[in-house]
């Protein structure tokens, strides 16, 4: 599931002002005209008539835009029947200009509205592509996934995650490419790429971040750009192997996996650090892989450093650990779902950088092999 918090607060918060807000020139329209009619002629509140297609071009379509301006200079000409001296020759040329320019006005603004959304739907296919959807449940283990863009109209950025159903078992890559804008998204796709490729035939996790290392700095290379720095990015894979009760994990200065176990809350620290994806070069290539004990029921939190670098209003970091203690077990679903709710209000719904998720559970099997 990918889903985008921005979006899920503006329906929740603003749902309700759908139905009035489109409504707002035809309300200021009939507004002007009864205050016109109610007050003294030398308060002239006529004239604040123009205002009302000016406002529409803002939401509406042409045709109820001149409709509009034509209610309104029909108003002018019968206010002009019960109070002379209004100066609606002025008034009504006003109307009429006003509403000519805002039925323009509104023909590009839907032009521009239509070009944009053509835009977002070539965003929302590159996003499929890059994050897919992961699927629910691989062998006896349960995945779930999380993204939420920092800016309202992002659709993909530098955060990434994938897994793959391997004759090694299950493998999850996880990270984040140091940077912004498309070509942070092209250092992601282009590690992502290689490990959907590689995941499935390296026997051992050194041979996939091996792999993927060669990945980025190629793409680092052949996309180098003079005023931009080289790409480097952190990543952590996790393979579960088929069957065993545990899970191998290779981390290059990703942040730490959280580990639920019988309840309680584990940091899973690499016992040594392993260097960033295009930086063995300059800090060597020696990656540790740690074995930790993974036994159905167990369960892990992947994610970016977007999660523990969200900031409240004093700029105080969300602190992952205490709440994952605080909210204790929970379906990976629910988990993220809280995870996405909380990361909201923390923040006050501000998000500073992309955040990706992972959650997986190994599922209890039971007789006969059945997974529950």
């Amino acid at each position: 599931m990918i889903s985008t918090g921005r979006l899920r607060r503006h329906r929740t918060a603003y749902g309700g002002r759908r139905e009035t807000v489109p409504l707002s020139p035809m309300i200021l329209a009939v507004v002007i005209t009864c205050l016109a009619f109610a007050t003294p002629r030398e308060i002239a509140f006529s004239r604040l008539l123009p205002a009302a297609p000016a406002l529409a071009a803002a939401m509406w379509p042409v045709v109820p835009t001149i409709l509009l301006g034509v209610f309104c200079l029909l108003a002018m000409v019968s206010l002009s029947l019960f109070y002379t001296d209004l100066g609606t020759p002025y008034t009504a040329a006003a109307i009429v200009v006003v509403t000519l320019v805002a039925a323009y006005t509104s023909r590009l603004r839907l032009h521009r509205e239509e070009m944009l959304l053509q835009v977002r739907l070539v965003a929302d296919a590159a996003q499929k592509v890059l994050l897919r959807p992961l699927p629910c449940r691989i062998q006896d283990v349960d995945i779930e996934s999380l993204y939420l863009a920092a800016q309202e109209q992002a659709r993909i950025g530098g955060d990434f995650y994938e897994v793959a159903d391997t004759p090694y078992g299950v493998r999850l890559l996880i990270g984040d490419v140091r940077g912004k804008g498309l070509s942070a998204v092209g250092a992601a796709a282009a590690v992502i790429n290689c490990f959907r490729e590689n995941a499935y035939d390296q026997p051992d996790l050194k041979s996939v971040i091996h792999r993927l290392e060669t990945s980025i700095r190629r793409y680092s290379v052949s996309s180098l750009d003079p005023d931009r720095p080289e790409h480097f990015a952190t990543a952590l894979i996790a393979e579960i192997p088929p069957g065993g009760g545990q899970v191998r994990i290779l981390n290059c200065g990703h942040p730490p996996p959280m580990l639920i176990q019988d309840g309680r809350i584990r940091v899973l620290e690499p016992t040594a650090a392993s260097p960033p994806l295009n930086l063995a070069s300059l800090l060597g290539d020696d990656y540790c892989v740690d074995t930790v004990s993974f036994a159905p029921g167990d369960q892990i939190l992947l994610y970016t450093d977007g999660v523990t670098e969200t900031r409240d209003r004093t700029g105080t970091f969300f602190p992952l650990p205490d709440w994952m203690r605080r909210t204790g077990p929970a379906p990976p679903r629910e988990l993220l779902d809280r995870l996405h709710r909380d990361l909201l209000h923390y923040s006050g719904g501000r998000l500073d950088d992309d955040i990706a998720a992972v959650a997986v559970r190994r599922r209890h099997t039971g007789m006969h092999g059945i997974t529950r």
